[in-house]
Formats: structure tokens, C-alpha cells, sequence
């Protein structure tokens, strides 16, 4: 294989740079974090000897070299709507270390990229459509629905993954698509309750609205907040709070037609399962979502395991007397903890096994009842269950960054230790 020899080659800058910035934003484009794709083209530049400055925002990505000659090149990409393809962040990162390690002449880098890129896998459609239909049938049981419930969720999520398809295909923007996926999904749910099809339509809905719930944005917020990149941060953080608000207008406006035109289903209390099945579950729950982001290799296993340990660990401390946000801190840095061991193990990146992971913790009930609240007029409730719904985010978020910034510091130690 051809190594770069700067003794004998006179670097091609241009070529560098377009290989760089190309890996840099096929990662941002596949839901990879800001800081993952600055280190990735920051490593790669460094490995060719080259001083470099890179500056990434969700939808812009800049890279500065200057040459030994003193020359300045600079590339700039513009940044799309982000996909949650987790496979593609996988095979791109180890191509990263490959390139590192290996320093191919830039043509040839190019040429590894492009054949990254052809043999990127992707789940046909009706397995993508089954992962789905596992997503919103599994957090229908998981938030106290029963074995109706389960398969009424299904239906649900199967409803949100046609929808999405269509939408993405009229290039529809992400705001207005959830508002109409919300809605149509919604709409459906509540109709199945009516008529009987289905026994709790609130679990059935919260279910399905799990898949439309930002994962991978809400993750890489907190993940962008804890290395610095506070822009990049907040930039998500809106991003989730309006699909967030997209969601309430979507189910608002779905149980406002209901109770127009017919009778709205009866509030029926979630049926309190057991550990075990709770935790069942949420791994059925979490093996659809392994689809949805599009994870493949038997490390998609651990990904699913690590959702329903997650919520064991939650369920542990409420049963040692925690409150709910202890147990949401706890399990959260659980989470974070087993993301990042396992990605260290594997050699692979931490958000595939994070994102996964903490889906059970997200809080989509509290999203629904806190919107529900509002469209119904119930102030006081409102307010409660809002702030309530705040809190969990905010203390997620405290468990992910804890448990990351330990980790780093401690394998960062052992690897200084070594030298």
C-alpha cells in the first residue's frame, strides 16, 4: 500500500482539502456530534503534517490549512437537515483512524472515502417499517398499555414511518412534517380508542410519538454542550425545543377535532407493570429504534441491551425509596457510562450506544400531558406537568455530562500513564 512520504511528494493541498471537508460533512449529514467532526478532520490534517482550523455549526462546516509555504486554503460546506444514520458515523469514524494511522497519498484517501460511501448498509423498507412498528408498539406497553395497546402502537408507528417517507420525498420541513405526522397519528389513536380497537389511547400515542421525539438531537446537544461547543449546543436545543412544540400542535389539534365531531376516548389509568415487563418492553422498544437510527452488527444488540439496563437502573432506585429525578439522574449516568465503556471496547463511537440507551428516559408522557394540558385549558396542570418535563431533561442531561466528562478524564489519564 502507497504511504505518504512528504520527503519525496509535494503535497497536494487541494486534494487534502477536499478529502477533509468531504469526511467532515458526510459525517455532520449522518447525526454525528460538532466535536466528532472537528477532532476527525483536525486528527486527519495532523497526521499529514498539516497546521489546520476547523470551525463546525450544524449547518455549516469551515476548514482553514496554511501551507509551509505560508498559503492559506479554506473550504466551506454548506450543511443540510441531519439524517440518523448511525452506521454511516460508525464506518466514516473508522475510516478516520484508518486514514491516520495509514497517511495515504489525498487521491487515494479519496478514493477510501468514496468506497465508504458505496458500501454504506441502509435497512430496506419494510424492515425499516418494522422497526417502527417495534418503536411505538413497545413504549405503547412500556407506558402502561396492554397487549391491544401493543399492537394499536404498532399501527401507529407504522402510520409515522409512511409519513415520514413521504414527506422527506416533497422535501417537506421538519416543522410542518411533525405537525402532520402528530396530527394524522393522533388522529388515528384516538379513533382506535373510540371504537374500541385499542384500550389506552394515551399509551398508544405517547408510543408512537417516541419515534418523532429528537434522540439523536436532544443526545448531541448535551454531548456538544459538554465539549464547549456552545453554539452548536444551543442551536439543538431550539431545534428539539420546536419539534417539541410541533408535536403538542400536532396531538393538540388531533384531540380538539375529536372532541368536536364525536366523543373523546375515556382517560384510562396506565396499567402499573412489573419490573420485568417494563423492562421487556423497552428493549422491544429500543430493538426498533436500532433500525430507525439505522445501527447494524451484532454491537446493535448491546445498543438495546443498554436501554432496558437503563431503565432497570431507574427502576432499582425508585424502588430503593429515589424520587423520580434520582432515579432519572442515576439511570442516565448509567447510561452515559455503559456508551462510552463500550464504545472504548469496541472502537467505535459512543453516540450509537447513547442515543439507544436513553430512549426509556426520554419524556415523551410528559411532553404529551403537559401539551394536553394545555389545549384542555388546565393552567395549573399545565404548568406543573411542563415543569416537571423540564426537570428530567435538565437532570439527563447532568447525568450524560458527568459520566462523559469522567470517562474522558480517566482514559485520557491511563493513556498519559502509558507514555
Amino acid at each position: 500500500m502507497y504511504i505518504y512520504d512528504q520527503s519525496r511528494d509535494i503535497m497536494d493541498y487541494n486534494t487534502l482539502l477536499d478529502l477533509v471537508t468531504d469526511l467532515g460533512y458526510e459525517l455532520a449529514m449522518s447525526g454525528a456530534e460538532t466535536f466528532r467532526v472537528e477532532e476527525s478532520i483536525n486528527r486527519m490534517l495532523s497526521s499529514y503534517g498539516v497546521s489546520s482550523e476547523v470551525f463546525a455549526i450544524p449547518n455549516c462546516l469551515t476548514v482553514s490549512i496554511v501551507t509551509e509555504e505560508g498559503q492559506l486554503f479554506t473550504r466551506m460546506r454548506r450543511i443540510g437537515s441531519h439524517g440518523n444514520d448511525l452506521d454511516s458515523v460508525e464506518r466514516l469514524n473508522g475510516l478516520c483512524r484508518a486514514i491516520c494511522n495509514r497517511v495515504p497519498d489525498p487521491t487515494e484517501g479519496k478514493e477510501w472515502l468514496h468506497m465508504v460511501l458505496q458500501s454504506r448498509q441502509k435497512y430496506r423498507t419494510p424492515i425499516f417499517l418494522l422497526g417502527n412498528f417495534l418503536g411505538g408498539a413497545g413504549f405503547s406497553l412500556f407506558f402502561g398499555g396492554n397487549w391491544l395497546d401493543f399492537l394499536c402502537g404498532g399501527i401507529c408507528g407504522l402510520l409515522v414511518g409512511i409519513l415520514g417517507d413521504f414527506f422527506d420525498r416533497l422535501k417537506a420541513n421538519a416543522f410542518f412534517r411533525t405537525i402532520a405526522t402528530a396530527f394524522v397519528m393522533a388522529m388515528a389513536a384516538y379513533l382506535m380508542g373510540i371504537t374500541g380497537i385499542c384500550h389506552n389511547a394515551d399509551s398508544v400515542i405517547i408510543g408512537a410519538l417516541m419515534i418523532l421525539v429528537p434522540g439523536l438531537l436532544f443526545t448531541n446537544a448535551m454531548r456538544d454542550i459538554i465539549y464547549g461547543d456552545i453554539t452548536s449546543g444551543v442551536n439543538r436545543i431550539v431545534q428539539v425545543f420546536l419539534i417539541a412544540v410541533a408535536l403538542a400542535l400536532g396531538t393538540g389539534s388531533a384531540w380538539r377535532v375529536i372532541s368536536a365531531v364525536a366523543l373523546a376516548p375515556a382517560e384510562i389509568a396506565a396499567i402499573p407493570h412489573g419490573i420485568l415487563f417494563q423492562c421487556l418492553a423497552s428493549l422491544i422498544g429500543c430493538f426498533g429504534f436500532v433500525i430507525v437510527f439505522n445501527i447494524h452488527g451484532y454491537g446493535s444488540v448491546f445498543c438495546a441491551l443498554g436501554g432496558a439496563l437503563t431503565w432497570l437502573v431507574y427502576l432499582i432506585v425508585t424502588e430503593l425509596g429515589g424520587t423520580d429525578l434520582i432515579a432519572y439522574f442515576w439511570s442516565s449516568l448509567f447510561a452515559s457510562a455503559y456508551s462510552e465503556i463500550m464504545a472504548r471496547l469496541r472502537k467505535c463511537p459512543a453516540i450509537s450506544y447513547l442515543v439507544i440507551s436513553i430512549f426509556p428516559l426520554i419524556p415523551g408522557a410528559g411532553v404529551y400531558y403537559t401539551m394536553n394540558y394545555a389545549v384542555r385549558g388546565m393552567n395549573e396542570q399545565f404548568a406543573v406537568q411542563g415543569l416537571h418535563t423540564a426537570a428530567i431533561a435538565g437532570i439527563i442531561a447532568v447525568g450524560i455530562l458527568l459520566a462523559s466528562t469522567t470517562v474522558r478524564m480517566y482514559y485520557t489519564w491511563r493513556l498519559r500513564s502509558k507514555k
